[in-house]
């Protein structure tokens, strides 16, 4: 393969941070999961304990997963293509348009633990609710959201490290998800949730580096006002208020975030990866977790792309060390590589490649957490061995992880000779799965939602809006191609149609035929055997439990029964939700309705205003650092603290007697 424009670094680097970077992330897992088991109570030898550790982690290291978890490849490479592409508005339709589905999670965050509070996946509350047809159809679209976000992400990756190294994009496609299983197998759910932790970290950092460079010392930009007067004198963008890239008023800018926000839905909602999340946190922190988690992620895509993406535009045919990028890279995602490379020379490069292999890697591992449950617990234990032991669950878990590397690294290769891209991928995944987001929130949240009309609404919307982004990309471009899906207005339509149609019709069958579930039987899925029945209603089909029982005077109630004998309070669940719909829906306001109309009442911005709006993206991360930093640690402290007593009573010959709590 011919070497990439863009290239600085031997492919030996690439190699380096592929191999060396995950063999050490290995023994990191290796050494979190010795100290968490010789230091404290926790123990990964446990299926509750590797697939949602045990559902005790605290707000901090929860936002830092979710920040982790969400910050994919497409986060630091579309996010700067659009910018490269639109201007201003390109980043802030990308993070305003995806962090508001990690707000909107926190109600069934929230919901599920008051409804299924041992459940360990979204997928069993359907099987109970609506039976094994309903969740046989869920779990397609849940394997579907997890087959296109893993390609998405090797796709991404690997372009970027053959893009920077010139390493062989095929060893990267198969390597990257194979190095990422060997820690996740090692460490499980907690230990993922601490890598994530240390990714989220060192990424932050990167993000400071590459945003000060842009705006503070580089002799090539190095201020708010070179910016500026370098985008000025950029090529016209067609649909942008005088041509500018200085402008929110962009009509292409606005079509992509409305695909954004369809798409991201999706990601969200019929992932279990972030459903994953939820059930690992402790139950009083788990709405605050995913409403920081989401205000915290905004940063990310927004300063990034308002950095490396504007700096490539500005670059672009002026500087001979910015890279000619074709329709086809500027696609994959490699302006803001070109943009690293041209600004830092070869520590740029290496700084963007270890920035993408950490988003990949930790964005990777929640998918295989995910799907190692959802095969465990949605396809093993319910269709293939329903007597299957903690043991037998605990062994295909881990089979699944590695199983599934290999699936994502087979399903990379064949989208990358098929020669469909990351951002491609990005922008069409939103029609093929966002068909099931509204039924899945209404199984979980709405007592009142009907199955047939889910069920019809889900594949009505599926065909409908493949239908009309087939037709309207042969319409309105003139052939059927990669290049004609992917014009704005056939995802547009595609992307519209595929949630609409099912939010309409799951909302009038349900609001006709209302099914006034109670919910008893979720809050049974998993339940310990000696639970009240009148906290959870046990049945035959029940799961086994890997929880230690909890007795139970809550007899009036249901949902009060079933959240004591999990150890919760039911108040305090009530109180979760009632603010998660006060915090959630009203920031969907701010971010997706009253800024973007605030900020096109300047026709295009002005210098100053160029400089304040990268202002508030700064202190916006510095805000971002302190919740997925510097929180984790604080919350942590007692636990660090005994952990370093327990260390120095090693060190010094004294000989533990018992083990701290965690």
């Amino acid at each position: 393969m011919a070497a990439s424009s863009a290239q600085v670094l031997p492919p030996s680097a690439g190699w380096a941070v592929v191999i060396a970077l995950g063999i050490g992330f290995a023994f990191l897992m290796l050494g979190i999961t010795l100290i968490q088991e010789r230091y404290t109570s926790v123990s990964v030898k446990t299926n509750e304990e590797f697939s949602s550790a045990s559902r005790s982690v605290k707000t901090g290291l929860i936002a830092a997963g979710i920040v982790s978890a969400w910050t994919w490849a497409a986060t630091l490479l579309q996010s700067s293509t659009v910018a490269f592409n639109y201007g201003v508005s390109g980043p802030y339709w990308y993070a305003g348009g995806a962090c508001v589905q990690v707000l909107l999670f926190s109600m069934m965050s929230s919901k599920t633990k008051a409804n299924a509070p041992w459940a360990h996946t979204y997928l069993q509350i359907i099987r109970r609710r609506w039976g094994s047809i309903a969740h046989l159809c869920f779990l397609f679209f849940a394997l579907a959201t997890n087959i296109l976000v893993g390609a998405m992400l090797i796709l991404g990756g690997s372009a970027t490290v053959n893009q920077l190294t010139g390493m062989p994009t095929l060893a990267a496609i198969f390597l990257t998800p194979v190095s990422v299983a060997i820690y996740a197998l090692i460490g499980g759910m907690r230990s993922t949730l601490l890598a994530d932790y240390a990714h989220t970290s060192v990424l932050v950092s990167l993000i400071f580096v590459f945003a000060f460079t842009v705006y503070a010392t580089s002799d090539k930009i190095g201020s708010p006002q070179a910016m500026y007067d370098l985008l000025l004198a950029a090529e016209p963008v067609p649909g942008n208020a005088e041509g500018s890239y200085l402008t929110m008023r962009s009509l292409d800018g606005l079509k992509f975030g409305i695909i954004n926000v369809c798409g991201n839905f999706a990601t969200v909602f019929a992932d279990q990866s972030y459903h994953q999340r939820g059930i690992a946190s402790n139950p009083a922190t788990a709405t605050k977790a995913f409403i920081l988690g989401g205000i915290a992620w905004f940063a990310v895509p927004m300063l990034t792309a308002s950095s490396l993406g504007l700096a490539a535009r500005a670059l672009y045919g002026k500087d001979p060390a910015m890279a000619m990028l074709s329709a086809s890279e500027i696609s994959a995602g490699l302006a803001a590589p070109a943009a690293a490379a041209a600004l830092l020379g070869k520590s740029g490069a290496a700084a963007m490649l270890i920035l993408l292999y950490l988003a990949v890697t930790s964005a990777t591992s929640a998918q295989l957490i995910a799907v190692s449950s959802v095969v465990t617990y949605d396809i093993w234990k319910p269709y293939l061995n329903p007597n299957a032991s903690q043991k037998q669950l605990f062994f295909v878990s881990h089979v699944s992880v590695a199983a599934w590397s290999i699936v994502m690294g087979i399903l990379g290769l064949a989208f990358y000779y098929a020669g469909i891209s990351m951002g491609w991928l990005y922008v069409a995944l939103g029609i093929m799965v966002a068909p099931a987001v509204f039924p899945i929130f209404a199984c979980i949240v709405w007592s009142k939602a009907n199955r047939l009309g889910a069920l019809v609404g889900m594949f009505t919307g599926l065909a409908l809006g493949i239908t009309s982004w087939l037709v309207s990309a042969k319409t309105l471009e003139g052939e059927l191609s990669i290049k004609s899906t992917n014009a704005d207005n056939p995802l547009l339509a595609g992307n519209l149609v595929s949630i609409c149609v099912p939010t309409i019709i799951t909302i009038v069958t349900s609001l006709i035929w209302p099914e006034n579930y109670t919910f008893e039987e979720t809050r049974a899925i998993n339940a310990p055997e000696d639970v009240d029945d009148g906290a959870a209603t046990k049945s035959p089909k029940d799961d086994d439990s890997s929880h230690p029982s909890t007795p139970t005077d809550e007899k009036k109630d249901p949902s009060a029964g079933a959240a004591s004998a999990a150890g919760l309070d039911p108040e305090q669940l009530a109180k979760s939700f009632k603010m998660s719909v006060r915090l959630s829906i009203p920031l969907t306001f701010i971010f997706l309705i009253f800024v973007p109309c605030m900020a096109i009442i300047a026709k295009t911005f002005s210098p100053a205003g160029l400089g304040a709006w990268i202002g508030i993206c700064i202190f916006w991360l510095f805000c971002s650092s302190f919740i997925v930093v510097l929180l984790p640690l604080w919350e942590s402290r007692v636990a660090l603290g005994e952990i370093a007593k327990g260390i120095a009573a090693d060190l010094s010959g004294k000989r533990r007697t018992s083990s701290p709590s965690s």
